[in-house]
Protein backbone atom coordinates (compact mmCIF):
# COMPACT_ATOMS: atom_id res chain seq x y z
CA UNK A 1 0.00 0.00 0.00
CA UNK A 2 2.64 2.37 -0.62
CA UNK A 3 1.01 5.04 -2.98
CA UNK A 4 -1.75 5.60 -0.07
CA UNK A 5 -1.08 8.28 2.36
CA UNK A 6 -0.19 6.52 6.03
CA UNK A 7 -3.31 7.94 7.82
CA UNK A 8 -5.96 6.29 5.12
CA UNK A 9 -3.67 2.98 4.59
CA UNK A 10 -4.28 2.31 8.37
CA UNK A 11 -8.15 3.26 7.91
CA UNK A 12 -8.22 0.83 5.30
CA UNK A 13 -6.08 -2.31 7.13
CA UNK A 14 -8.27 -1.44 10.11
CA UNK A 15 -11.52 -1.81 8.09
CA UNK A 16 -9.83 -5.38 7.04
CA UNK A 17 -8.90 -6.32 9.96
CA UNK A 18 -11.01 -5.42 12.57
CA UNK A 19 -14.31 -5.32 10.73
CA UNK A 20 -14.12 -7.91 7.50
CA UNK A 21 -11.92 -10.47 9.06
CA UNK A 22 -14.43 -11.02 11.90
CA UNK A 23 -17.32 -10.63 10.44
CA UNK A 24 -19.64 -13.94 10.17
CA UNK A 25 -20.80 -12.93 6.71
CA UNK A 26 -18.69 -10.57 4.90
CA UNK A 27 -21.40 -10.06 1.87
CA UNK A 28 -23.08 -8.13 4.49
CA UNK A 29 -20.87 -5.36 4.67
CA UNK A 30 -20.00 -4.96 0.97
CA UNK A 31 -22.14 -4.50 -2.45
CA UNK A 32 -21.86 -6.83 -4.92
CA UNK A 33 -20.27 -5.54 -8.48
CA UNK A 34 -22.11 -6.33 -11.91
CA UNK A 35 -20.83 -6.04 -15.21
CA UNK A 36 -18.20 -8.32 -17.84
CA UNK A 37 -15.05 -7.28 -16.35
CA UNK A 38 -16.10 -6.59 -12.14
CA UNK A 39 -18.85 -8.81 -11.94
CA UNK A 40 -18.53 -11.47 -9.40
CA UNK A 41 -16.32 -9.44 -7.30
CA UNK A 42 -17.72 -7.27 -3.93
CA UNK A 43 -16.93 -3.69 -3.05
CA UNK A 44 -16.22 -2.13 0.03
CA UNK A 45 -16.30 1.50 0.83
CA UNK A 46 -13.50 3.11 3.30
CA UNK A 47 -13.97 6.82 2.77
CA UNK A 48 -12.82 7.89 -0.60
CA UNK A 49 -11.25 4.29 -1.47
CA UNK A 50 -12.71 0.96 -2.70
CA UNK A 51 -11.48 -2.53 -1.66
CA UNK A 52 -12.29 -4.49 -4.89
CA UNK A 53 -12.25 -8.27 -3.14
CA UNK A 54 -13.24 -11.85 -4.20
CA UNK A 55 -14.86 -14.14 -1.65
CA UNK A 56 -14.08 -17.40 -1.52
CA UNK A 57 -16.33 -19.22 0.42
CA UNK A 58 -14.91 -22.55 0.08
CA UNK A 59 -11.55 -21.56 1.24
CA UNK A 60 -12.82 -18.98 3.52
CA UNK A 61 -10.68 -16.58 1.86
CA UNK A 62 -11.59 -12.94 1.04
CA UNK A 63 -9.00 -11.98 -1.28
CA UNK A 64 -8.39 -8.15 -1.95
CA UNK A 65 -8.13 -7.67 -5.74
CA UNK A 66 -7.76 -3.93 -5.81
CA UNK A 67 -7.65 -0.84 -3.54
CA UNK A 68 -8.45 2.44 -5.51
CA UNK A 69 -9.56 6.03 -4.99
CA UNK A 70 -13.28 5.73 -6.23
CA UNK A 71 -12.62 8.06 -9.00
CA UNK A 72 -10.13 5.74 -10.49
CA UNK A 73 -10.93 2.26 -9.15
CA UNK A 74 -13.49 1.02 -11.64
CA UNK A 75 -11.59 1.90 -14.63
Amino acid sequence: MGRLAKRDAVRIISFLEERLATHENPRELGDALKGHALGGYWRYRVGDYRIICDIQDQRLVVLVVEIGHRSKVYR
